[in-house]
């Protein structure tokens, strides 16, 4: 088992994830590579003290970064999106 704040990294607040929030009630989380929807749900009802229902995953690729001596790349990460119970709410403001 891994630990909670091993595998949630930051919450990832744009437009979209703050409209997802209010209209779906769906949350999006940068988490570590190697986690696991079962871990990413656990983490979450852990740290947030609510109820998940469903957790979706994206591998992103990292940007190509054109820099003064040539070309870098972001690292990969993972994204998770988790839809909570309805009665069940996260306050991340």
């Amino acid at each position: 088992m891994i630990d909670a704040t091993y595998v949630i990294k930051r919450p990832l607040i744009t437009e979209k994830t703050t409209w997802e929030s209010g209209e779906r009630n769906r949350y999006s989380f940068e988490v570590a590579a190697d986690a696991r929807k079962a871990d990413i749900k656990r983490a979450i009802e852990s740290l947030y003290s609510v109820k998940v229902v469903k957790v979706s995953t994206q591998m992103r690729k990292g940007k190509l970064r054109r820099t003064r001596y040539g070309y870098s790349q972001n690292p990969d990460w993972k994204r998770a999106t988790v839809q909570l119970a309805e009665d069940h709410k996260i306050d991340l403001f």
